[in-house]
């Protein structure tokens, strides 16, 4: 075993949250041990499961991370036409998926069914509509409708890049404007898209 470093409880709870994530998007979930999380940072099991109890609390911990780090990233420029801030916004989420394939399917897959998991999402989604809604101008519709389209929008959002990194059928950039256009078509009959920016009723790639 590597010689134990000494670290501040918050230093060490850090460290073994960056390992577990290295773990669990290196891995799916049942091939994940405690033990090799404890190997990899240098320490015993025990000092491990004095931080985190079991496997479950500590991936609820990394995605926790994960999820605020996402929404610390996904920053909407007001200023930019819709379009761009969604595809933006996409863009963010999309390669965090990417790049971390076993960690998505574990919360929406194998944990999907896990309260703290399901929590963590619902409240990142909540933001998203939160910030959408400030961001885009889209709140300046009627209010409640949009709200409700935004949050029907971002669990389609969620569901659609799942199924698409278990099969990945059709390209990253289809994902993206398919989703873009999947907003935009539920906002249309709503809202005067046009209005609130040139070329917002168009979705990417239609070329008209």
């Amino acid at each position: 075993m590597t010689t134990r470093r000494r670290l501040d409880p918050a230093e060490r709870r850090s460290q073994l949250l960056g390992v577990g994530a290295q773990l669990f998007a290196a891995k799916p979930y049942d091939e994940v041990f405690m033990e090799d999380i404890a190997e990899r940072a240098g320490i015993s099991r025990a000092l491990l499961y004095r931080y985190f109890p079991n496997k479950r609390d500590l991936f609820a911990a990394i995605y926790q991370q994960a999820a605020d780090q996402l929404l610390a990233d996904t920053a909407l420029d007001p200023a930019a036409p819709v379009v761009e801030q969604l595809s933006a916004g996409l863009d963010v989420h999309i390669d965090y998926f990417v790049a971390n394939r076993n960690t998505v399917l574990t919360a929406n897959r194998v944990l999907a069914g896990d309260p703290v998991i399901q929590a963590v999402i619902t409240d990142e989604l909540a933001e998203l509509r939160r910030r959408l809604l400030d961001s885009t101008g889209l709140g300046d519709g009627p209010r409640e409708l949009v709200s409700a389209a935004l949050m029907s929008w971002l669990v389609f959002v969620r569901t659609l890049c799942v199924d698409w990194l278990t099969n990945q059928s059709f390209s990253r950039t289809e994902l993206r404007d398919m989703c873009v256009g999947a907003l935009l078509g539920a906002l249309r009959p709503i809202m005067d898209l046009e209005r609130l920016a040139p070329g917002a009723g168009t979705a990417p790639g239609s070329g008209g």
